[in-house]
This record gives structure tokens, C-alpha cells and sequence, in this order.
């Protein structure tokens, strides 16, 4: 089973032009629940929201408690009340999927899911891109002083650079946080796909890293209007070699949607959809080879 860590509050449907991010939680989450291919392999489980306190550790004080109370604009370039309610839980969502998979001893691959977007953008005291508080950071911070994870690895597989984590490791002189992102080091499907290979990472191997966090981004793909790296065969492929590359290390994983701006001819977000469902479904893939490897004696 996989975990996924939902609570309709994570989700507002705020209608934003551009952007289906704010929404996408109960999208994907319909989505995925009524799939014949995936709805039985999930373990959905609530969390507590992320507390103002946990935020303040990756954002300035002022910066949170305005967004929060609607004085400041989010990463939408809006003041809404319904996107500003969510953010504590699409945060909690990231941190409650940490928590999870560090607390878990099982061999193997050890995974959890975080369906949430709006995440890399946002800097220590900046909300653009759509992204309003960055739980990738929020979340690293976390389980680092809690003393659950030593290092962890960002592996940013969205399109675009996520600025956003950047400033907020260089701000608070952060060393224990490793970052691949776009553009920093690909900038090619080719080198993405090698960057995606987890399994041959040295540091992985050697057990340097406690925790995988992986942005498995939509708008990668060569058709959405803000990306254009990977054909949908390529991005399989790119979900697979991070799983498989965790899951043959046996670090733990959490990863989450980020990106994807493709619209279906009534203007749903369909195309975004399938994206995401292939994501599970390579997640799902990898989980059964695993519990296979781990039952025949292969994974110790």
C-alpha cells in the first residue's frame, strides 16, 4: 500500500488563470480513487496541519503571518482567504509524508506521497509562481531538527529552477540540504533522465542521504506551455529511475505533484491528470518489485 497524505482542506478551488495548483489536491485525489489500477494500492491518512511555528523556521515571521491573514498576497498575486486557509495544510501534508516514511523501519521501498503543488518558488520571504510557502524546505527543516534526517536530497524534477528553495538554503546557511533542480545542473531531457537515475548516485548508495524529497513535476512535459523537456514515455521513465534508485538504496521517499499547466478542450486539466496518474502508477510498480525482492531475500 501506498500512503498518501490527504485532507480536503489542503485543497481551495479559487479559480486562478493560469494555475490549477490550489485545486489539484482533490483533482488528483478523484482521480486516483476512482482508477481500477490505483485506488486499491492506496493507505489515504490525515494529518495535523503545519503550525505557524514550523513555517516560521524556512519564512520570515512577518512575511507567514501576513500571507495568513490575507494582508500580504500569496504566490497567486492574490489575497484569498481560501488559498490562505490551505497552506497550512498542504505543508502539514509534505512534513506528516516525512515523518512517515523516517519513522518507518520497513525494507525495501519506503515511500510515502504528498499530493500538493506551490512549493519551490517560494523563498524566505517571497511568494511567487505560484507558490506561497515552500514545504520542501519547511519540511527538510523540520524533520532535521526533530534529528530524524542528517542530510536530505531535494530531487526538483519540475520544469523550472526552483529560486525559491535556493534562497531560502543560502539565507539561512542550510548545508544539510542537497538541491537538483532545473538548470542547476540540466537543462536537456537527456540530462534530466541522468539526473533522475538515482540508483547510480554515489552518495545515495553510501547511505548519505536519510531522505528523498522528489518534485515529480507535470510541466515537464513537451506539450504543457511552461515546460517542454520529456515526451510522456520519458517522464515514466524518469519517475521509475527515482523510485528504483531509492528504492534500491533503501532511502526513504516522499514525493509530491509540483507543476503542470495543460488544459483539455473544455479547459479541465485532463492532460495534467494523466501525467500525475502515470507517476502513481510507476510508484505502485516499483512498490510491487520491491515487496517481491524483499520476499525472495534479495533486498536486506
Amino acid at each position: 500500500m501506498i500512503p498518501v497524505f490527504y485532507r480536503p482542506e489542503q485543497s481551495c478551488d479559487d479559480a486562478v488563470r493560469v494555475s490549477p495548483s490550489a485545486g489539484k489536491p482533490a483533482l488528483v485525489m478523484s482521480d486516483w480513487t476512482s482508477s481500477a489500477a490505483i485506488s486499491p494500492h492506496l493507505d489515504l491518512r490525515s494529518f495535523e496541519p503545519a503550525t505557524n511555528e514550523m513555517l516560521y523556521a524556512a519564512h520570515g515571521q512577518a512575511y507567514v503571518d501576513g500571507v495568513l491573514s490575507c494582508e500580504r498576497a500569496n504566490g497567486f498575486g492574490t489575497r484569498s482567504p481560501g488559498i490562505a486557509a490551505s497552506l497550512r495544510y498542504t505543508t502539514g501534508s509534505m512534513m506528516a509524508a516525512a515523518l512517515h516514511v523516517l519513522s518507518n523501519k520497513a525494507a525495501g521501498f519506503n515511500v510515502a506521497v504528498s499530493p500538493t503543488s506551490g512549493f519551490h518558488h517560494a523563498g524566505h520571504a517571497d511568494a511567487h509562481g505560484f507558490c506561497t510557502f515552500n514545504g520542501l524546505m519547511a519540511t527538510s527543516i523540520h524533520v532535521h531538527t526533530l534529528g530524524l534526517a542528517r542530510r536530505i536530497l531535494i530531487v526538483d524534477m519540475d520544469q523550472h529552477y526552483g529560486d525559491g528553495t535556493d534562497d531560502i538554503i543560502e539565507r539561512l546557511g542550510i548545508d544539510y540540504v542537497d538541491h537538483i533542480t532545473a538548470g542547476k545542473p540540466y537543462r536537456t531531457a537527456a540530462q534530466a533522465l541522468q539526473c533522475a537515475d538515482l540508483s547510480s548516485n554515489a552518495e545515495l548508495r553510501d547511505k548519505r542521504y536519510d531522505l528523498v524529497l522528489y518534485q515529480a513535476g507535470a510541466d515537464i512535459h513537451v506539450n504543457d506551455p511552461l515546460g517542454g523537456l520529456l515526451t510522456t514515455q520519458q517522464m515514466i521513465m524518469r519517475d521509475e529511475l527515482v523510485f528504483a534508485g531509492c528504492a534500491k538504496h533503501g532511502v526513504p521517499l516522499v514525493w509530491n505533484l509540483a507543476g503542470g499547466y495543460q488544459r483539455d478542450a473544455k479547459g479541465g486539466i485532463d492532460p495534467v491528470l494523466a501525467l500525475h496518474r502515470n507517476t502513481m502508477l510507476a510508484c505502485i510498480k516499483i512498490a510491487e518489485g520491491a515487496r517481491t525482492c524483499v520476499a525472495d531475500g534479495a533486498v536486506s
